[in-house]
C-alpha cells in the first residue's frame, strides 16, 4: 500500500485525507511512477473547493516528477529507471506513488532535477502555449501579465524578455514588486493601491497594449478589457479571484473590436507530438538558463493543505512542491 491525497467532498482546505491506497501493476499502454515532487497549481484548489467538478472521492493535483518502475504492454518509449515528468490530465498526482499513461509522460533531460521539473511541467507549458501558440508574442510587443510574481508570472517574465517583449506586470505587494523586478518585469504595477489600467495607459502613451495575460479573472476582467488596443487579445487563463460573470459579446465591439480566449493546456498538449514539441521547448528555454525556475517552498505530501492554505492566502512566490 502507499500514500495519497484525497477528497471525499469539496470545501476548504480541510477536506483533504492523508489515506492509503492500492496501486496495481500497470495494464496495457500504462506506467507506474513512483513520485520524487509533486507540482502545487491553483488549479488544485478550483478541485478541492468545487469550482471545476471531479468525480468523488478524488485525488488532486495535475503535475509530478519521478521514476517509473513497471511498464504495461505496448509502452516502447519508457522503461523501469527513466526519470519523467507529467503535466495535466486526470486529477491525482498527490500521490506516493500512481499509474499513468505512458504516453502522457516525458523524459527529464539531464542536469534538470526532479524537483525543478514538478515545479514546472504544468505552469512552464502553460506558458509556451500562451505565448507561443495562443497569442505569439513577437520582439517589442508590450504585453501586460497579471499574477507576475506568482509561478506562472515568473517563467512568463523571462521567457517574454527572452523573445525581446516589454512586460507590464501586476503585483500584490511591495515584496511581490521587487521579485518581479528582479526578473526582469520592466514595468511594475502594484494593484493593491494602483489603478492598472489607467497605469497600463499611461505606459503605453494611450494607445493600450496588444495582449493581456489574466490568470486573475472576475476582479480584472473589464480593466484587463480597457488596458488593449483596437482588435487586442485577451487571454484569460484562470480564476484566482473568481470566475469571470457572463458577458455580452458587444462589449468586445465596444472597446475595440477585442478577441477574447480562455485556452486550457489539455487542447494544447492533445497528441503525442504537441505534448513532445511544447516540452521540449520548455526544457530548452530552462537547461540554457534563459529561464530560471523560482522554487521557493517545498512541503511534506502529508501537508499538502498547509501549502493550499499558503497558495490561497498568497504567501507564496514562484512554485510550490510536495515531497513524498
Amino acid at each position: 500500500m502507499s500514500k495519497a491525497i484525497r477528497i471525499h467532498t469539496t470545501g476548504g482546505p480541510e477536506v483533504l485525507k492523508w489515506e492509503e491506497v492500492e496501486v496495481g501493476a500497470p495494464g496495457d499502454e500504462q506506467a507506474r511512477v513512483r513520485h520524487t515532487a509533486i507540482g502545487v497549481n491553483y488549479l488544485d484548489t478550483y478541485h478541492r473547493s468545487g469550482r471545476y467538478p471531479v468525480t468523488l472521492p478524488s485525488g488532486l493535483g495535475s503535475e509530478a516528477a519521478g521514476i517509473v518502475d513497471a511498464v504495461g504492454r505496448g509502452v516502447v518509449h519508457l522503461r523501469p529507471g527513466d526519470r519523467v515528468a507529467y503535466a495535466g490530465g486526470a486529477p491525482g498526482s498527490y500521490a506516493e506513488v500512481r499509474l499513468l499513461p505512458a504516453d502522457r509522460l516525458v523524459k527529464i533531460p539531464a542536469g534538470i532535477s526532479d524537483q525543478t521539473a514538478a515545479a514546472m511541467m504544468l505552469k512552464g507549458m502553460t506558458v509556451q502555449y500562451l505565448i507561443r501558440r495562443t497569442y505569439p508574442v513577437q520582439r517589442g510587443d508590450l504585453v501586460l501579465l497579471h499574477a507576475a510574481a506568482g509561478g506562472v508570472g515568473l517563467i512568463a517574465i523571462q521567457w517574454l524578455k527572452a523573445l525581446g517583449a516589454v512586460v507590464i506586470g501586476t503585483v500584490g505587494s511591495d515584496e511581490k514588486a521587487k521579485i518581479a523586478r528582479e526578473y526582469g518585469c520592466d514595468h511594475v504595477i502594484v494593484y493593491t493601491r494602483e489603478d492598472f489600467a489607467e497605469r497600463v495607459r499611461e505606459i503605453s502613451g494611450g494607445t493600450g497594449v496588444p495582449v493581456v495575460f489574466d490568470s486573475v479573472g472576475a476582479s480584472t476582467f473589464e480593466s484587463s478589457l480597457n488596458c488593449l488596443r483596437p482588435r487586442g487579445m485577451m487571454v484569460s487563463f484562470g480564476s484566482s479571484s473568481g470566475q469571470i460573470p457572463p458577458f455580452d459579446p458587444m462589449l468586445l465591439s465596444r472597446k475595440g473590436s477585442l478577441f477574447f480566449t480562455r485556452p486550457t493546456i489539455g487542447h494544447y498538449t492533445a497528441t503525442r507530438a504537441e505534448l513532445e514539441s511544447t516540452a521540449s521547448e520548455l526544457f530548452d528555454v530552462v537547461s540554457s538558463g534563459r529561464v530560471k525556475i523560482v522554487l521557493n517552498h517545498t512541503y511534506p505530501l502529508r501537508d499538502a493543505a498547509k501549502a493550499q492554505k499558503d497558495l490561497e492566502a498568497r504567501k507564496t512566490i514562484g512554485s510550490i512542491v510536495l515531497i513524498p
